[in-house]
């Protein structure tokens, strides 16, 4: 599914693709945020130049009198335009466009897309058009957009008027990318409350593809009680997917974070009862389900969707990891809901009209 571009001692492909190529690898191998958005800047600077003026400021030597352009970033910019890869380039292709693990290549290869992605519109690093055009370039068919709902404000989550505003610019993306066989798809994060309910509209919820559900709040309350909160989601005829399930974190520079406790055998029953996907989230500092559970998921009948969660757009190469523990844990690729076509995965989602 992955389609890395390789590269030679030539580049054709132009200064804004060049700073893109960099900002996707650096993500792709978790370097930190604020380096990666220094080249996403740049791109975004000279994105817009008119014909010429690139190459004639790099003639000049005046790229960096750009706000938004350094010495890095210039680097890579003059490299790109006198059809040279640039080193910082050639060093981060050697060092990070290799496959992410060892295992789960075959079913990554039968993925369709990804249901969990995020942009700058809550907690994501980047433009909903960058996401959608690096899902297009991965080999997506397509992606769900799912920023945070309300309630997540240290996430920015998204009011439904922010939310109908974005659907809108969902539809402006699609437009631009009719004829490309890719699709982003409406969708959202919505947050599971302290009484089950969901964090958005039914007025709203009703407007999208996909919603996948998830606890983000009060993660050690006790188990009893998390149970029925978890419960009262998955019985919720919108929800879609169980987000990251135990809330756990195992790495990162966030810390680590046990799992929250509830009645595994009693929620994933009731994903079987009620045609809900339990989440296999592919961010490493995730894991998530941990594997006893997801082998328990596995064994009473739930589907699955392997998402990537991502917060950039090199870390919807993320897929690598869940496809890696579900091949492990022996889950047929029929079982996990974005193997399907999109027709298949929108009318499973849609269980209310």
């Amino acid at each position: 599914m992955t389609q890395d571009p390789s590269y030679d001692q030539t580049y054709d492909r132009g200064p804004v693709a060049a700073l893109r190529r960099v900002a996707f690898l650096m993500e792709r191998g978790r370097e930190e945020t604020r380096r990666v958005q220094a080249f996403r800047k740049a791109a975004a600077t000279i994105l817009p130049l008119p014909d010429g003026e690139v190459a004639a400021r790099v003639e000049a030597g005046t790229l960096t009198e750009l706000a938004g352009i350094g010495p890095s970033t210039a680097a890579v910019i003059e490299a790109a335009a006198r059809g040279e890869v640039p080193e910082r380039l050639a060093a981060l292709e050697r060092e990070y466009a290799g496959p992410l693990t060892a295992g789960g290549h075959d079913l990554r290869r039968q993925l369709r897309g990804d249901l969990h992605s995020h942009s700058d519109w809550s907690d994501g690093g980047s433009p909903i058009e960058e996401m959608a055009f690096t899902a297009l370039e991965l080999g997506h068919d397509y992606l769900v957009l799912t920023d945070h709902s309300p309630r997540l404000t240290v996430a920015n989550g998204l009011s439904p008027a922010r939310l109908s505003k974005q659907l809108g610019v969902v539809d402006a993306v699609n437009q631009h990318l009719a004829g490309s066989g890719f699709t982003l798809l409406k969708g959202i994060e919505v947050d599971i409350l302290d009484d089950g309910a969901l964090d958005q509209t039914e007025e709203m919820l009703a407007q999208l593809e996909v919603r996948v559900a998830s606890v983000h709040s009060k993660l050690r309350q006790d188990a009893a009680g998390m149970t029925t909160r978890m419960l009262g989601a998955i019985r919720n005829p919108f929800t879609n997917v169980l987000g990251h399930c135990t809330g756990r974190m195992v790495m990162g520079n966030r810390g680590t974070r046990p799992s929250s406790e509830f009645d595994a055998k009693a929620v994933f029953e009731a994903c079987v009862e009620h045609d809900v996907a339990v989440e296999i989230n592919s961010r490493p500092e995730r894991r998530d389900p941990p594997t006893a559970l997801l082998e328990l998921a596995r064994d009473l009948g739930c589907r699955f969707s392997i998402d990537s969660d991502s917060h950039a757009p090199g870390q919807l190469d993320f897929l690598d990891y869940g496809c890696e523990r579900a091949e492990a844990a022996g889950i047929e690729a029929d079982r996990i809901v974005n193997t399907w076509p999109r027709e298949r995965l929108l009318a499973w989602a849609d269980k209310v009209s």
